[in-house]
């Protein structure tokens, strides 16, 4: 992949490639505190988007350092989602993603369909006077059909829908052998004559998690949180195993769940389904009454659950307390409010923001969408998990220390503490909209992050304010090391709660068993952990994408009948070229060109995030109520064009 004609006295980096929609790159240097080095199209050589590159810095030209691509170190991905088209006798993809600068010259196949959504493998490019070859791997359906799109955007991302035969079989014959087995509850504490309930949401099919409630004579209570125990079935080096790691994840996309493992597990027999005996891995606490945690325990337990909750169905027993298991759901959020209060008064961070959720007719178009309620029952079960995934990583955490040269070995979920120059960025940007936001030096502090959310509460700007913020964040990742959780103010935290859907929590299971049982895993295992971690930690990235790019596809789509239609909007973005808006109902974002917006000269201030008329100087910023309609919808490239009213 070298280029010809390089200079040997140039100077030369390395780095990861970002391309724009335009075709421009921008190379971030790691461990620079320079601008990023941007590359002209005419010099991206066969560089993509996310491939490790070679550059040749060429020198300053306006406000950036210029380079261009001299080798190609590492493709980001061979395999490209788009739609195809013969042109002049030969087939090539138009990849979907606008990162994608150039087409996929296609082999020749039987299969071949014009206007069809495929699959293509790319083979080896050096040529960039050329376009890239490809071979089909997949055809996936024709252009703009909701199956086709939904399946597009997973396996875009790596996520296939369905399991290879020998994984189906592997699980089948799991299942044959029975949810609870004999030989499984020789040593488990038995929980089945304690009341359990889980409480999930109307539409889901996997229940990973249960809590089992009891009231002890001296006013203390033993809460339960007890979790699929989805390593009893699935054993390392197994077909399910590995293709579970390889998912990383379950993902969940508007219309569909596409598993992490096979449905006859993860809706059967892991499932902590009502009414039937199920193996679980526990943690169990005793409460007072201010939800201290007096003892803890964890172990392998068996359990029965004597009802399965929506959380709608929870949180109406909660409003009018009367209906099954009313006490036992009264106290359980009592609790979970004196958890949460804690957790706040010692600095963690409330990031909740809306979303939405569309009704489909059977086709998958959307007819209806709202925006999901936070519900007291919803934010119960969140304060237990978390009281869980906090003192899981904290005994582990506390053996290592009692036991001077033991392994330590554990998956943390870890959250970094703000990079300094994005927390400048932020405060800047806030000033700009009429907020402040302490920093010290570049240094947050979480108490004044939930001292602005307290301020924007219920404001227009408020869901703005608060993706910006999430923004200027780190990203939270898993890790073998522990740097504690900046956004829940937690030195320890793990992911404990959800193994039928996340390997990570697997993972902390088998460790957290090994420790029980006092066979630690080797010290030769902790790479092994860490390269797992790092894995989960992508997949899980690549899975947020998939579930945005769903919503935002269902978004567009909703929207397309509506044209002509006025909506109330709040603007979200600013630019040279116009205000993106989002509309406030189906919480979908399009844009209002600049040259639509009046009679006059719009002039962009880019320090002050607004935009200004040159005559009469109205003002546009950022959070502004405005009143729009709806100009157009295009689905393929999933944009919307507003006009102000």
């Amino acid at each position: 992949m070298k280029q010809k004609g390089t200079k040997p006295h140039a100077k030369e980096t390395t780095g990861v490639i970002s391309v724009t929609a335009r075709g421009i790159g921008y190379v971030t240097i790691p461990e620079s505190e320079e601008d990023d080095l941007e590359v002209d199209s005419s010099r991206l050589s066969t560089a993509l988007h996310g491939d490790t590159v070679k550059v040749r810095i060429l020198g300053k030209s306006g406000k950036r350092v210029q380079a261009e691509v001299a080798e190609v170190l590492e493709r980001a991905k061979t395999r490209f989602i788009g739609t195809l088209l013969k042109k002049g006798g030969m087939w090539v993809l138009t990849p979907d993603s606008r990162r994608m600068h150039v087409a996929i010259s296609v082999a020749p196949h039987t299969e071949l369909k014009s206007d069809w959504k495929a699959l293509v493998e790319m083979k080896p490019w050096t040529d960039a006077k050329k376009l890239p070859e490809g071979a089909l791997v997949e055809l996936i359906g024709p252009k703009g059909d909701n199956e086709t799109e939904m399946k597009a955007i997973a396996l875009a991302r790596g996520f296939e829908s369905g399991f290879l035969d020998q994984i189906e079989k592997e699980a089948h014959a799991l299942a044959g052998a029975g949810a609870t087995p004999a030989e499984a509850l020789e040593k488990r504490r038995d929980f089945r004559g304690t009341t359990t309930l889980t409480i999930d949401p109307e539409d889901a099919k996997d229940f990973d998690d249960a809590i089992s409630f009891k009231a002890l004579p001296n006013g203390d209570y033993e809460v339960g949180i007890h979790i699929a125990d989805v390593t009893y079935f699935v054993r390392p080096s197994s077909a399910i195993d590995k293709e579970a790691q390889d998912r990383g994840t379950s993902v969940y996309l508007v219309d569909r769940t596409i598993p992490m493992l096979p449905e006859i597990l993860s809706n059967d027999i892991c499932s902590l389904k009502p009414d039937v005996d199920r193996l679980a891995f526990s943690a169990v606490f005793i409460l007072d009454a201010k939800a201290q945690v007096k003892e803890r325990w964890f172990g392998e337990t068996v359990i029965h659950s004597d009802k399965r909750f929506s959380y709608e169905e929870a949180q109406q027993v909660l409003d009018s307390g009367t209906g099954p298991f009313a006490a036992e759901l009264k106290t359980l959020n009592e609790l979970a409010l004196e958890l949460k209060k804690v957790r706040f008064r010692e600095g963690a961070i409330d990031f909740d923001q809306e979303e939405v959720k569309f009704k489909l007719d059977q086709n998958g178009k959307p007819l209806s969408v709202h925006k999901k309620p936070r519900l007291a029952t919803n934010m119960l079960i969140e304060d237990f998990m978390l009281l869980a995934n906090r003192e899981v990583a904290t005994y582990v955490y506390d053996l290592g220390k009692k036991t001077p040269g033991a392994n330590n070995l554990f998956v943390y979920r870890i959250h970094d503490v703000p990079d300094s120059e994005r927390i400048e960025e932020l405060s800047i940007f806030l000033r700009a909209i009429g907020y402040d936001l302490k920093t010290h030096k570049g240094i947050i502090h979480a108490k004044d992050i939930n001292r602005l959310f307290k301020e924007i509460e219920g404001k227009p700007e408020e869901n703005l304010i608060k993706v910006a913020t999430i923004r200027s964040m780190a990203k939270a990742v898993y890790s073998t090391k522990n740097i504690g959780h900046f956004g829940l103010s937690f030195r320890f935290y793990t992911h404990f709660t959800s193994p039928i859907r996340r390997y990570p929590d697997m993972m902390v299971h088998r460790i957290l068993k090994s420790h029980l049982d006092k066979k630690p895993l080797s010290q030769s295992e902790l790479a092994r952990y860490e390269k797992l971690s790092i894995e989960s930690s992508r997949r899980e990235a690549e899975a947020v994408e998939a579930e945005r790019e769903s919503v935002k596809y269902k978004q567009v789509e909703y929207m397309l009948d509506k044209i002509g239609q006025e909506f109330d909007a709040v603007v979200s973005g600013v630019t040279d070229w116009g205000m993106y808006v989002e509309e406030a109902h189906s919480k979908a974002e399009g844009l209002v060109h600049v040259r639509s917006i009046g009679k006059e000269f719009f002039t962009f201030e880019r320090g002050r995030y607004r935009l200004v008329g040159e005559r009469t100087k109205k003002t546009y910023s950022l959070g502004d109520k405005v009143r729009v309609r709806l100009a157009a919808a295009d689905l393929e490239s999933r944009t919307l064009d507003f006009q102000l009213v």
